[in-house]
């Protein structure tokens, strides 16, 4: 007989979802499912609001990425006034966001993930998680506490909080980096730089020595990865434009506006999760799968443009023998990206064009529907709304880092059952195993859930036998 394997919930992820696991009569597994099983309409109940209160309203949709909403609010309402913000503003917004890179990573690296690959997948359920962690090797739990805690007072420097600030607006920014912030970011920097290149150090020897199966079974496959890139090409998380590149490395598109987004990006549904399913439209559902995200960016850039996190980018490219199309090394490109967002704002820290000059344009609206896009930790984020002639909102469209890595992480864990359930030998680190998978892409469920209309339903009712009853379903 067939069987199904439940993983409800998925542990260390930000937001509610679980897995099933579909078993042949041999006990082996032929597909996997991610369900997301929450659902917010932040679209729906935008309506009406004025899009000056936009970059308030959506940060609240996630208390883990609020900046990379307010950013992309703050783009699109750029666009509504059609305005072009201050040079120092546009970089305050930047700093912003390498802040907000830094301190997601490092959650995502130390806090959820590194307990598998430090602990061991085998280890005590009960122990591995942040908690065992510490009690582990506390040096390691506070070097990841201290990293995040850097970028997160960034926040609060620039947007006197460190969640939902409301800093960033149509036109600009409300106010300037303080004299005192500039010195504490100087001050912290050298020990921030030295706790990820220490990291390096370690992560390697672990893919060297206990991780390197990991590597070839969690999520490795061809797909094609999107992100922007600067106009000369180097790595971007805020300007630029998109790019696509497929598994070998190959620009498949390139210089694409998000304006024109819908002419590129198709969005499924499947009834059997409020996520959606985005997908490269030219080569159609399910076949133009593609991956966002840090992976992504590393993948889509030509370099990186800082000296320490192209030489790790380059280092991770000759690992994986050209572009990278493992999954499991998006943990990789997490402390890479990591590095890079250090020694950016190391940069910006000594330009004197960071606080001179005015921090916003004001206009009234000029247009009446826009979108803005940016790059969040988790992949590129885009907004688009349309407003009326007073400017109250008529119409939202969120398009989710996570939803778009939906096809992949599907993909993903159905490839690692496959490795790991067979013959109906079901362990709990082989089910650990398979939730890892879904890490690797550190998804954020309560940013991702905002299904396009009517998500399709079905209900089955079984009576005591175990035998179908009835079938009820909603299409």
């Amino acid at each position: 007989m067939t069987r199904t394997i439940v993983i409800d919930p998925v542990t260390r992820i930000e937001g509610h979802a679980k897995i099933s696991v579909f078993l042949d009569e041999q006990g082996n597994a032929h597909e996997a499912r991610f369900h997301v099983v929450e659902y917010r309409g932040f679209e729906k109940f935008c309506e009406g609001r004025p899009f000056t209160e936009m970059a308030g309203i959506t940060a609240r949709i996630c208390g883990i990425c609020p900046v990379s909403h307010l950013l992309a609010s703050a783009k699109t309402g750029d666009k509504i006034l059609a305005v072009k913000i201050p040079p120092a503003a546009e970089n305050l917004r930047r700093m912003m966001n390498l802040a907000q890179i830094i301190q997601s990573h490092a959650l995502s690296f130390f806090h959820l993930s590194s307990p598998d690959f430090l602990l061991g997948w085998d280890s005590d359920p009960a122990q591995r998680n942040v908690f065992g962690l510490i009690a582990a090797d506390p040096e390691t739990a506070r070097a990841g506490i201290r990293l995040r805690q850097f970028g997160q007072q960034i926040i609060e420097w620039l947007g006197a909080r460190k969640i939902h600030a409301a800093w960033t607006v149509p036109g600009g920014v409300r106010s300037p980096l303080s004299e005192e912030g500039l010195a504490w970011i100087r001050d912290r920097l050298p020990a921030e730089l030295a706790t990820v290149r220490a990291t390096f150090d370690r992560f390697k020897r672990l893919l060297d020595q206990e991780l390197r199966e990991e590597t070839q079974v969690f999520g490795d496959f061809p797909s094609l990865f999107m992100g922007l890139v600067a106009d000369n090409g180097d790595w971007e998380h805020y300007g630029g434009h998109l790019r696509f590149v497929d598994s070998t490395g190959q620009i498949v598109a390139d210089r694409l506006s998000e304006d024109d987004y819908a002419s590129f990006l198709g969005e499924a549904v499947e009834p059997w999760s409020y996520l959606k399913f985005p997908y490269y439209k030219p080569w159609g559902y399910p076949e133009g799968m593609y991956r966002v995200g840090p992976l992504a960016r590393l993948n889509v850039c030509d370099r990186i443009g800082t000296a320490g996190a192209e030489a790790e980018r380059q280092e991770l490219r000759d690992r994986a023998g050209g572009t990278v199309n493992a999954s499991f090394l998006y943990h990789y490109a997490r402390l890479v990206e990591i590095l890079a967002g250090l020694e950016k704002i190391a940069e910006m820290v000594e330009d004197p064009n960071l606080q001179t000059g005015s921090l916003r344009s004001r206009a009234a609206v000029n247009c009446l529907e826009a979108v803005g896009v940016s790059e969040a930790p988790r992949g590129t984020l885009f907004h688009h709304y349309r407003v009326d002639a007073n400017g109250q909102i008529q119409r939202v469209n969120l398009i989710i880092a996570t939803g778009q890595n939906n096809l992949a992480m599907n993909r993903t864990v159905t490839q690692i059952a496959q490795r790991y359930i067979r013959n109906g030998d079901v362990q709990e680190s082989f089910l650990n195993r398979v939730e890892a998978g879904i890490r690797c892409f550190d998804p954020c469920l309560s940013c991702s859930t905002h299904a396009a209309g009517q998500m399709p339903l079905k209900i089955e009712i079984f009576n005591s036998a175990g035998e179908l009853y009835q079938c009820l379903s909603r299409d």
